[in-house]
């Protein structure tokens, strides 16, 4: 898919799960205009390894389903157990 392919058929501030370049579960992020996001972070949590869940609007977080840990949309931790902030995808 092409940047600008992906851009249009996502809106403003929408979050998609991806396969990386290795295959890696990956977060693409458009910004507050629509545009794809200059960094895609690795969507697995800093605390066990989970697969974190899909953006939610409401709460303006992703959200580990494992143990509870919050994310906010940079990737820095809002709330633990998660030690560190999610990693920016290659």
């Amino acid at each position: 898919i092409s940047k600008a392919t992906w851009e249009a058929s996502h809106t403003p501030g929408a979050a998609d799960l991806v396969a990386g370049l290795g295959g890696e579960p990956t977060l693409l992020l458009s910004g507050e205009n629509g545009a794809l996001e200059p960094f895609a972070l690795q969507a697995e949590c800093t605390h066990l390894g989970c697969l974190v869940g899909p953006w939610n609007p409401l709460s303006q977080r992703f959200v580990c389903p494992c143990h509870g840990s919050e994310y906010k949309r940079d990737g820095s931790v809002a709330r633990g157990p998660a030690p560190k902030p999610l990693k920016l995808a290659k």
